[in-house]
């Protein structure tokens, strides 16, 4: 039996599931954390708030099936110094709500970027992205430079390097048969069972199991030229335990590639526990790398 619509699973009874563990993650955040939606040719964006609305704006992309929600243990840290603004992507686990034009290109995910910033009253923003969000800022970053007042890619997965045969052969059957167990197997797997927000993990378990997603676009890794001509400083954030890729290696490529490029290596981290575990050390990071 097909997905129901993102609108029609949320009357359904694992949809109340899904919005109740949703807010639940969504209750470690600041007190003052809001909700705002944007509207767009591709649907409505739901964004999370928190941070003064003077300060200045960094806009946060989550890994795939992680929602802003994940932000849990960054955010009071960032709104001290910032607006935090954490996007839920439209077509992935989360409420914003695809309709309209669908989006079927890295174009399309650009111009989604473009309206998103143009709505929330954002003429140059700090970005931060995490996994699939990396991914997504770094292709924005390559064409729209002037927009960007720097960035950080929290372990990109397939921006500078090739993902690691062990970790497909265990990702890609979940893509192709997504259960709540098997997602908590192989984040206990990916993270070598360190101590994961048991909240969280429930919430993408279920996530994985029902959310009715789409065809998410996804950016091709850029080439040497382009990565050259990147415009913008980035520090790149790599997790040491990660079994994406081997992270000692991609952070000698990272800093071969571009002087806009800066490598950092977390220890004690892993390509899923980011952006949460350590959470000491990534928040240092971050504050450090955003100035």
């Amino acid at each position: 039996m097909p997905r129901a619509s993102t609108t029609e699973f949320a009357t359904t009874t694992e949809g109340d599931r899904f919005l109740r563990a949703y807010d639940a993650v969504l209750a470690k955040w600041p007190a003052d954390v809001r909700a705002v939606t944007v509207e767009s040719e591709f649907g409505t964006t739901h964004v999370t708030v928190c941070g003064r609305e003077d300060a200045p704006p960094v806009l946060l992309l989550p890994g795939g099936g992680a929602t802003s929600t994940v932000w849990f243990a960054n955010a009071a840290a960032l709104a001290d110094r910032y607006r935090v603004l954490a996007v839920d992507p439209i077509g992935d686990v989360g409420r914003s709500v695809a309709h309209g034009k669908p989006m079927r290109s890295v174009d399309d995910l650009r111009s989604w970027l473009d309206g998103l910033a143009a709505t929330l009253g954002l003429s140059s923003f700090h970005l931060i992205g995490h996994s699939y969000g990396a991914m997504i800022a770094l292709a924005y970053a390559l064409e729209r430079p002037e927009r960007i007042r720097n960035m950080v890619l929290l372990d990109p997965n397939s921006c500078f390097a090739r993902m690691r045969a062990g970790y497909l052969a265990r990702a890609v059957p979940l893509l192709l048969r997504p259960s709540g167990d098997r997602q908590r197997r192989f984040l206990r797997w990916e993270t070598d069972g360190r101590p994961l927000d048991e909240d969280w993990l429930e919430f993408v378990a279920l996530g994985a199991e029902h959310f009715p997603t789409g065809k998410l676009v996804v950016p091709k890794r850029p080439g040497r030229p382009a990565l050259a001509g990147l415009a913008v400083d980035t520090t790149v954030v790599l997790a040491a335990g990660s079994k994406v890729h081997d992270s000692a290696k991609v952070a000698a490529t990272v800093a071969a590639a571009s002087s806009r490029l800066r490598p950092v290596l977390v220890e004690g981290a892993t390509h899923h526990t980011m952006p949460m575990v350590p959470a000491a050390e990534v928040n240092a990071t971050l504050l450090g790398a955003l100035g």
